[in-house]
């Protein structure tokens, strides 16, 4: 007997509707019927819950293969958590950006590291390198507020980044801006490392 089947067996013999087990678990009654149609399994903590409340076994729920698959696509998930809230919290920091001393100011025939607001460039050129940063920033905090709710949407928002920081890293080079321009390179690097890693990042970009 599969999963689904079992849930829905439990939750009949209990005299349950899936509105009654869901206010039971914590959890949303399409969730329940979700899992009771075979079109999906709860994560870990819930099946620990569902266990619980019936009295049983995770084993008695779930085979051994169904186990090590919900393991290990919970691994996954935890993964891709962690590496939306590293990238959204690396972009977001951009917004300091202009208060670090990653600008260059030349003197003669010396170069010094300064803040943005010290570099003495004019308005336009100093609004030309806070517009990659703002976005940056922006779509940093839109990773760590709403890119967990939608994978699509979370993948977009990493190629938008991606993006940005690329021709940012280029500006920051073309503009003889040494300093912004390795910062944003490591940015670079970091990014490329984790597309690499993500398959719906590449086919996303690939659209």
């Amino acid at each position: 007997m599969e999963f689904h089947e079992k849930l829905q067996e439990l939750r009949k013999h209990r005299g349950l509707t899936q509105e009654e087990l869901a206010a039971a678990l914590f959890v949303s009654r399409t969730a329940v019927s979700k899992w009771e149609s075979g079109r999906g399994y709860p994560n870990i903590d819930s099946l620990k819950a569902i266990a619980k409340f019936f009295a049983v076994t995770v084993d008695e729920l779930l085979s051994g293969e169904q186990v090590l698959d919900l393991a290990q696509k919970e691994a996954k998930e935890k993964e891709k958590r962690l590496r939306l809230q590293v990238l959204g919290m690396m972009d977001a920091s951009a917004a300091v950006h202009p208060l670090l001393p990653l600008f260059a100011r030349r003197e003669d025939s010396a170069v010094r590291a300064v803040t943005l607001l010290e570099t003495g460039m004019d308005a336009w050129m100093k609004a030309a390198f806070i517009v990659p940063l703002l976005l940056l920033v922006l779509l940093g905090a839109l990773m760590l507020v709403c890119g967990r709710r939608n994978e699509k949407a979370s993948a977009l928002l990493q190629k938008g980044a991606f993006i940005v920081n690329a021709l940012g890293a280029l500006l920051f080079t073309a503009a003889l801006q040494p300093y912004a321009a390795c910062v944003w390179f490591v940015y670079l690097l970091v990014r490329v490392f984790f597309v690499c890693k993500n398959p719906m990042i590449r086919s996303v970009s690939a659209m």
